[in-house]
């Protein structure tokens, strides 16, 4: 099964932020990867950046050629990593940040275009599928696809707005999930198994595979699947009361979770000029508990050293997505005509605890402060979402390259939240008691869109590429609260909004040699705005809200000066107007315009390869991003940071691999990260004691890996964050809502934090 691909080879990553332990292979700012010959996969290798080919820009074309910052991660690194969702490898990608509660509860953020809105900022795309709701009513921002990258080629980022290609919610750029096509004419598989311990959790475990099968000449079929065990490493802490006397529950390691699902795909090729490709992904993911824990509020150091949470009782999140595409291509000699259809879906279930925030009011109101109750939320979240694209591509040329296209989505999204009180002492739902509040909101967004892009040879060492699009989109929504927490009944019907935006990008590129390319590039990026949800007696001019817009000014370098040092730097300013804000009032949120911001940064990498096997990697990002005016009802205030956007964030590797007989060779590596100071999320409430945003504490990971490979096998261990670094992903002060009091033990800040020191075993088998 060797010419299948499935090497256990790992092209080393190099980014410009923060990296974790990479191994084997070559590196550049992006990941050097080579191009297969046909029907291989396109797993990362060690070839020059110049032979790098990715679909960025919607056709093939080498990752130099490309007049923008782009990243890409092999598939063969990401394994070789671990790293399995986006906690794991954001730390690969130059300026991506995240902030994460739960697993599949993700806001994703590049560049630092974050304000703590509902909509997305940064698209994500499975092979031709836009995955996430357009809509700002159906919590795409903090609802990103996290597929897992088992038998995933590579993964392309694409760094600022990618408007005019990828249309909307793209303002800080795309992430784009390629996957392993099926191999004409090839039978063979793979597995994997891992194990892993986490410090002070349990066991937790992984178990993938893979199978191409070959049917006939003309068709192939592919199959993956994968289960994960995610170990639980938080405890709930038993026997503190509240104001009420009302004692929170125990447990040990309950933010354990489980994510499992597979892929399938089908390809039909009857001749050269003619293909079809038929895939389905669906994926779940179900956690027990979220990964906050308490930590003290002026040091942020987990209170008593101990990753614990107060709850009454127990929660639980699942997240189950669905993509259906249908590919088909045929190439007519003076351009290729390709057509996307796509369905994708997302469905959420939650239940959260809310005691600790409403359960003095519950008891006040309903109970009369004798008879303790807590509140729970019941949510679903969830959309359908129809795409289909029309793409029509001339073929690569020395003078003059086009493209046209056509694009149609149509997204039904639905949100349904229920607040009821329980009685605490049986953890039973009080019955007698009324609904406390309920929200149902349902929406439709429906988008057309028209795009174009060209690039023009000057000559051997210039040419310009530029592009534009012009979307419509129309939205419908209503709305239904009741319940004493939000003031009783109230109902909003034909809620509706209609925008046209226009978007564009130009970019000049100048060879100064065969290896090394300078451009420049302007681009803009939107996310739709649309109709609002509402409090009871709210402005009328709140009913819709605007599309904001943002503009990237960048210029950068690429180069590859031989084969032992490559070097690329890209500096930016974005320029954002009219930022999209979620505003909450009388405990109900809606979307909001806020003004301007301003973001720019400096992203570096340097690899060097003194002699065969060895490999070293520096790499270096800074981000700026602050708010020029106020942020209104959130508490921004103007010259706040933006929030979750790491300063400063730096990476080391060292890299060694050597054959140690025939047909074995080992490997061993080792890689320090730097996280630098963040900021929490806009909020009154949550600053220090001057006023300020309040400050997220630096961080640094160590990594460590090593085995052996032979034959159709391989064996590695690990140990992930080493010095079990305490990193945290969000953070803030839970208040009581009738008292306005913090509310955890001691005042404690409730903070996610990254996984402690983790150590594991993989085995990995051809056949």
């Amino acid at each position: 099964m060797k010419n299948l691909g499935f090497t256990a080879r790992t092209a080393l990553f190099a980014s410009a932020g923060m990296a974790a332990m990479l191994m084997a292979g070559t590196a550049h700012a992006q990941i050097q990867e080579q191009q297969p010959p046909p029907q291989q996969d396109d797993s990362a290798t060690d070839a020059d950046p110049a032979e790098i080919i990715v679909t960025a820009q919607k056709r093939e074309e080498s990752i130099l050629a490309i007049p923008q910052s782009v990243s890409v991660v092999g598939g063969d690194t990401l394994e070789r990593l671990n790293a399995s969702s986006f906690q794991d490898f954001a730390a690969l990608v130059p300026g991506l940040s995240l902030t994460e509660t739960n697993p599949g509860n993700t806001r994703i953020v590049l560049r630092g275009v974050n304000t703590g809105g509902v909509s997305q900022t940064v698209g994500v795309y499975v092979d031709e599928t836009p995955f996430g709701s357009s809509s700002g009513l159906v919590n795409g921002a903090i609802l990103a696809g996290d597929f897992d990258t088992f038998d995933v080629a590579r993964l392309e980022v694409l760094r600022g707005p990618q408007g005019t290609l990828y249309g909307a919610s793209s303002l800080g750029g795309v992430i784009k999930y390629v996957t392993n096509a099926p191999q004409l004419g090839q039978n063979g598989g793979r597995a994997r198994v891992s194990v892993e311990s986490v410090k002070g959790g349990e066991l937790g475990f992984n178990v993938a595979g893979v199978g191409n099968a070959a049917l006939g000449d003309t068709a192939a079929l592919r199959v993956s699947g994968f289960y994960r065990k995610e170990a639980g490493f938080i405890d709930a802490e038993a026997g503190w009361s509240n104001l009420l006397g009302s004692p929170s529950i125990g447990g040990d390691d309950i933010n354990d979770a489980k994510v499992y699902g597979g892929r399938a795909q089908l390809l039909f090729e009857p001749t050269d000029l003619f293909k079809v490709r038929l895939s389905a992904v669906t994926q779940q993911i179900h956690s027990h508990a979220s990964s906050a824990i308490e930590v003290d509020d002026d040091t942020l150091d987990p209170v008593d050293d101990r990753y614990i949470q107060t709850v009454f009782i127990p929660e639980f999140n699942k997240t189950r997505y669905t993509v259906l595409n249908g590919t088909a291509e045929y190439d007519f000699g003076f351009a290729s005509l390709l057509s996307s259809t796509s369905y994708a879906r997302l469905k959420q279930t939650f239940l959260t605890d809310l005691t600790t925030t409403y359960g003095f009011a519950v008891s006040f109101i309903f109970g009369g402060l004798v008879r303790p109750l807590g509140a729970q939320q019941d949510q679903l979240t969830g959309f359908k979402k129809f795409t289909q694209e029309f793409r029509l591509t001339s073929p690569s040329d020395d003078r003059f390259e086009w493209l046209l296209g056509a694009y149609y989505t149509n997204e039904r999204g639905k949100i349904v939240q229920d607040i009821n009180a329980f009685d605490v002492d049986t953890d039973t739902l009080a019955t007698d008691i009324p609904n406390l509040a309920n929200a149902t909101l349902p929406s439709k967004y429906r988008e057309v869109a028209g795009f174009a892009n060209a690039t023009f040879h000057f000559n051997e060492t210039f040419d310009l590429t530029g592009g534009v699009r012009l979307s419509r989109n129309k939205q419908e929504a209503s709305q239904v609260l009741d319940g004493p927490l939000v003031g009783g009944l109230t109902t909003f019907d034909d809620l509706n909004s209609s925008e046209s935006v226009f978007t564009y990008a130009l970019a000049p590129r100048f060879e100064l040699s065969p290896n090394t390319a300078l451009y420049a590039r302007v681009a803009t990026g939107y996310r739709p705005g649309g109709p609002n949800v509402l409090a009871p007696g709210a402005p009328p001019e709140f009913a819709t809200y605007d599309a904001d817009r943002l503009t990237n000014y960048e210029i950068g370098l690429k180069t590859d000066i031989g084969r032992r040092l490559s070097f690329d730097i890209a500096g930016y300013i974005l320029k954002w107007k009219d930022i999209q804000l979620f505003v909450v009032e009388d405990g109900v949120g809606f979307n909001a315009n806020g003004g301007k911001a301003t973001s720019y940064g400096l992203e570096s990498t340097m690899t060097y390869r003194p002699f065969r096997g060895l490999q070293l990697l520096g790499n270096v990002a800074y981000v700026h991003g602050e708010l020029d005016e106020n942020a209104g009802a959130t508490g921004g205030r103007k010259g706040d940071p933006l929030p979750w956007v790491p300063r400063l964030s730096a990476s080391l590797n060292a890299d060694y691999e050597w054959p140690i007989a025939v047909d074995t060779r080992a490997f061993v590596g080792g890689g320090v990260r730097y996280v630098g100071k963040q900021y929490a999320n806009f909020d009154a409430d949550y600053r220090t004691a001057n006023g300020r945003q309040r400050p997220i504490n630096p961080y640094g990971v160590l990594d460590l890996r090593g085995g052996v490979e032979f034959r159709n096998f391989n064996v590695e261990a690990y140990i992930q964050n080493l010095t079990d670094s305490h990193g945290l992903t969000s953070a803030d002060l839970p208040t009581d809502a009738f008292l306005g009091t913090p509310v955890l033990p001691n005042g404690a800040v409730s903070a996610a934090v990254i996984r402690p020191r983790t150590i594991g075993v993989t085995l990995g088998m051809e056949f």
